[in-house]
């Protein structure tokens, strides 16, 4: 993806912001052993860090728990490692239910999510009738509240069936959770900002990138969170006064996963070159990524909403085989008018044209 981690110190204390299972990390411990992980953090592989997962994520309980399985019989302890935000939302199946079925609705204009559920989750954060992690400590009350996002989505889409037994098999099924989940939970806000207090060194870790952001990016093919360096404060609950130097991470080459605008996009053999020899699939859903020249003027754009005091570039040797390399240095209508700054709206991002050198 383009752009966006953000760096506010070396391991110590490893936190996921914002987003959710949507996106993952493929990563591999001293011993070569592979891990894809979607909602704990990647530091969990080092066992002097503690990991802890934000206000601004949603929570996928069955998949929080099947990672943290593999993890364990894998050898990888977690037990007093990682710590959920009491704040955070909960994704519940329907709302993967739900995507997919949006997705149908949209037909030739889909979005291309994983159908993992983000949108509608944040869509019931927003409008405030979401369930958060704090809720599974109120099981007297957690129906009720269930019961009504259930009878939205039964009201809002036809092919979604509902029934007083779905109901009850959730509830039934959130009662176990919150039992195994209770160890996990923790006023994360408290957390995060007495470890700054107390000068721990922190690593920000995030799924997403900065044109995925869904104030920043190409709407509306983005993500439902703020994947930005904003991401952090909102998301952790964070002061911006705490934050230090902002280091933005970027591919040698731009890829995307999904639909939306693709200024540098390189279709056919070129394409396919980069994308096996980056190795260019998506750890969540396996799919392909889109693969194209790095692009400088979506770079500069980056840089100037997240204020990178330096940047880290990943993946030069990809570029190893090719025998000759392009950079995207700006953007021009179709007419040839030069474009001063990254556009908002899509058609005109769909029709302009990337001048390459």
């Amino acid at each position: 993806m383009y752009p966006w981690l953000y760096l506010l110190s070396l391991f110590l204390n490893k936190i996921v912001g914002t987003g959710g299972a949507n996106a993952g990390h493929t990563i591999y411990n001293s011993e070569g052993k592979k891990f894809a992980l979607h909602l704990v953090p990647s530091g969990i592989l080092n066992e002097e860090t503690l990991c802890v997962i934000g206000n601004g994520v949603v929570v996928h309980l069955p998949g929080l728990f099947k990672e943290i399985d593999g993890l364990e019989a894998n050898g990888v302890s977690c037990k007093g490692r990682i710590l959920v935000s009491d704040r955070a939302h909960l994704l519940f199946d329907f709302h993967q239910v739900v995507d997919g079925l949006r997705e149908s609705e949209l037909a030739n204009s889909f979005i291309g999510t994983t159908k993992r559920g983000i949108g509608p989750c944040y869509s019931s954060k927003v409008i405030r009738n979401g369930i958060r992690v704090s809720d599974l400590r109120h099981m007297d009350t957690f129906g009720c509240k269930l019961d009504v996002l259930l009878r939205d989505a039964a009201a809002r889409f036809q092919g979604f069936k509902y029934s007083s037994d779905m109901l009850n098999d959730e509830v039934e099924k959130y009662k176990r959770f919150a039992e195994r989940l209770e160890p996990f939970i923790a006023d994360t806000i408290h957390v995060v900002n007495d470890c700054i207090t107390q000068k721990k060194k922190i690593l920000v870790e995030g799924g997403q990138a900065t044109m995925l952001d869904i104030d920043f990016g190409t709407y509306p093919y983005v993500t439902s969170s703020s994947p930005s360096a904003g991401g952090i404060c909102t998301g952790l609950g964070i002061a911006p006064r705490c934050l230090g130097d902002l280091i933005g991470v970027v591919k040698a080459y731009t890829t995307r996963v999904g639909e939306g605008p693709f200024p540098t996009e390189i279709l056919g053999k070129g394409g396919d070159l980069l994308r096996l020899a980056g190795m260019e699939f998506g750890t969540t859903t396996g799919r392909p990524r889109r693969c194209g020249w790095l692009d400088l003027v979506a770079l500069k754009y980056s840089c100037q909403i997240n204020g990178f005091s330096s940047l880290n570039l990943t993946k030069l040797d990809v570029l190893s085989d090719l025998q000759e390399i392009k950079l995207g240095v700006s953007y021009r209508l179709i007419g040839g008018k030069l474009l001063e700054s990254f556009p908002a709206d899509l058609q005109t991002l769909e029709q302009l044209q990337a001048s390459l050198t």
